[in-house]
């Protein structure tokens, strides 16, 4: 569910007309809905109370921080990966005790920020990453609370770019690996080894394979409090799904009613992981017609943004639905759903739609049925939310888009657009002579 919808066959977001925004903040242009951020956290922490498990958002997914701040105002914690997310997190005024890190590559000077500020947990992905740990600790003659990141060996079942729990990722540690960890544990000093953490992919849309991974970390747990090894948390990672295209993801209610049972035996605190659940569906990437090209029996929608700006389809082949700002049909209804199934009312055409970029990987779509088109029109890509704006970049040299935040009839901009002047900031012209 998303606060984006067709009134009088326009679209808008939350109380907004989109294309009023557009024309205001021009585009390429990334748009948020306020209620639709809030509302899935709040459907999570709902679905879960019973545990009332700490919810850090995962930063990677999107890193605005008005996004991560408003979560964080709202009890959520922060799942980072690099010092840079680590940084945003307390920009963004998240408590230390509510930050969780993760990355099988953390640097010396990355450990020692989280060592000082006393994050929650860093997750261990690897036994000489443990030893670095605890040789860094005790040079800062500190104690840092750590959790073993756990390879279960379980398919995810979604894309293999975004597969994290197989034994053949690069992910965590396997479970005898970690036993010995664990088994040894008064070897690392410095450190307190008190979490156990899988996460195995993203874009899941069956409760199978969480329920296998959990149900196979539960086991080890179980053998572990056999041999007096004691834990206090297990962080489920996150990876729910949410609808890009014709996906049947479960429900944060139908997640927690499958897992929960499991999670309840473990007698341990939980943490989830979420990202994309949160913010997938509550953001959209508006672009404008630039052009229409034929080639042979191939029609081309040229539009202003690009895959510098929204990778997704570049880099998986992801799919996105594409809607007009403005319907060229009436439904009947507002619905979303009925909007697309009543396509075919209209003149429609197939369409690559592309973007400027020199590389024929630059598209958001192939052989996409969409109403005709013409030069100017906008178009919404929808569920730009997760891995969108925080996976742009500057190829070709193109300025990365702004951000805008609808929150019910009023529009803030919360990330500018950058200039060309921001494209060389940081560079120096050394004269050669």
């Amino acid at each position: 569910m998303h606060e984006f919808r067709y009134i009088r066959n326009e679209l808008y977001c939350e109380n907004l007309k989109v294309e009023d925004i557009a024309r205001k903040f021009d585009t390429p242009l990334y748009i948020y809905s306020y209620k639709t951020i809030l509302d899935h956290f709040l459907k999570l922490k709902k679905a879960f109370r019973s545990i009332a498990p700490l919810i850090c958002f995962s930063v990677k997914s999107n890193s605005n921080l008005s996004i991560i701040r408003t979560l964080v105002r709202h009890g959520a914690g922060l799942d980072v990966v690099s010092g840079g997310e680590l940084f945003l997190a307390l920009k963004a005024g998240c408590p230390p005790r509510r930050i969780v890190y993760a990355s099988v590559g953390k640097t010396a000077r990355e450990i020692r920020k989280a060592i000082r500020l006393g994050i929650l947990f860093l997750n261990v992905e690897s036994l000489p990453e443990l030893q670095n740990i605890d040789r860094i600790a005790k040079i800062l003659n500190k104690r840092i609370r750590v959790a073993i990141r756990i390879n279960p060996d379980v398919s995810p079942e979604t894309h293999r770019f975004i597969t994290t729990g197989k034994i053949t990722n690069k992910f965590g540690v396997d479970f005898e690996v970690a036993y010995n960890i664990l088994r040894h544990s008064h070897e690392f000093s410095n450190v307190d080894i008190l979490g156990l953490h899988i996460h195995i992919g993203s874009q899941i849309t069956e409760s199978s394979p969480f329920i296998k991974a959990i149900a196979r970390v539960t086991q080890f747990i179980e053998r572990l409090r056999k041999e007096k090894i004691r834990l206090e948390y297990f962080n489920i990672g996150g990876g729910l799904g949410i609808v890009y295209d014709k996906e049947t993801p479960q429900t944060a209610f139908d997640f927690a009613s499958r897992v929960l049972p499991i999670l309840k035996k473990t007698k341990l605190r939980i943490i989830l992981e979420p990202g994309r659940f949160i913010v997938g569906n509550a953001g959209i990437f508006v672009v404008r017609v630039l052009y229409l090209k034929h080639a042979g029996r191939k029609k081309f929608v040229i539009v202003d943004g690009a895959m510098n700006d929204l990778i997704r389809p570049a880099l998986y082949g992801a799919y996105h639905d594409i809607l007009p700002l403005k319907r060229q049909w009436d439904s009947g209804s507002d619905n979303m759903t009925e909007a697309r199934n009543r396509r075919e009312a209209i003149r429609v055409a197939r369409y690559d739609v592309v973007g400027p970029i020199c590389e024929s990987s630059d598209f958001f779509a192939k052989g996409r049925v969409l109403p005709m088109l013409k030069q100017g029109d906008y178009l919404a890509i929808m569920g730009a939310g997760a891995y969108g704006f925080s996976m742009s970049s500057n190829y070709n040299s193109r300025l990365r888009p702004a951000e805008v935040m609808i929150m019910k009839n009023r529009a803030f901009l919360i990330r500018k657009r950058e200039t060309y002047r921001d494209l060389i900031r940081n560079e120096l012209i050394v004269d050669y002579k």
